[in-house]
């Protein structure tokens, strides 16, 4: 299957919804050490900057954890949640508007053996990869790759010429933003429809 790293074009839209179903059925790469990773893309979420309440950028905030958002689109925004847990978000639109798309399941597919020792797991199962943090272990990224260029050797997403339709997309509201009112009812969470490696909520 011939691949593609995605252009610098594909993250500086403004649609930020049809940006996060079009992640979908894209691979995720990640070379650490000399150790290729990767999965394909199942499930994300979209967040929408100032107007959005459950987005870390909401009403304009800007802390340093934030900042990277409101930089041009292409590149991460990786935070830690709960104190521990690494999550992993891709930067979209032009500079200043702090847009971003977390990634939150994947479908592995090479360096498996790799993914399976970094989570400490004997046998591949969903729960490898389907889940913001399990995903961002398996492929060894954490908040030290903030700010990364997505173009890059580092971490990159590639386009693999698939272009899922509708019908094959489930949106949905997205997953522990009770807090943002009714924003927490958006259906702003997309996943491939019978994906078994999608997270569970």
């Amino acid at each position: 299957m011939s691949a593609s790293k995605l252009k610098r074009d594909f993250y500086l839209r403004n649609n930020i919804i049809l940006i996060a179903q079009e992640l979908l059925g894209k691979r995720i790469c990640s070379c650490q050490n000399g150790k290729l990773t990767s999965g394909i893309i199942v499930e994300t979420e979209a967040y929408a900057g100032p107007e959005d309440r459950a987005s870390h950028a909401y009403g304009g905030k800007r802390t340093q954890r934030t900042e990277v958002m409101y930089h041009s689109g292409g590149i991460a925004y990786v935070y830690l949640c709960y104190g521990m847990h690494s999550l992993f978000n891709v930067v979209t639109n032009r500079d200043g508007i702090p847009h971003a798309i977390l990634v939150r399941a994947i479908e592995p597919d090479r360096g498996v053996d790799i993914m399976l020792r970094r989570r400490n797991r004997n046998s591949v199962s969903p729960s490898l990869t389907a889940g913001p943090a399990c995903l961002t272990q398996a492929l060894g990224i954490t908040t030290a790759h903030n700010g990364i260029n997505l173009a890059g050797k580092i971490i990159w997403i590639e386009d693999l010429g698939i272009k899922l339709r509708k019908k094959y997309i489930i949106a949905g509201p997205r997953v522990g933003v009770s807090y943002a009112g009714k924003d927490a009812a958006l259906p702003w969470r997309f996943k491939i429809r019978n994906s078994n490696w999608t997270s569970k909520p």
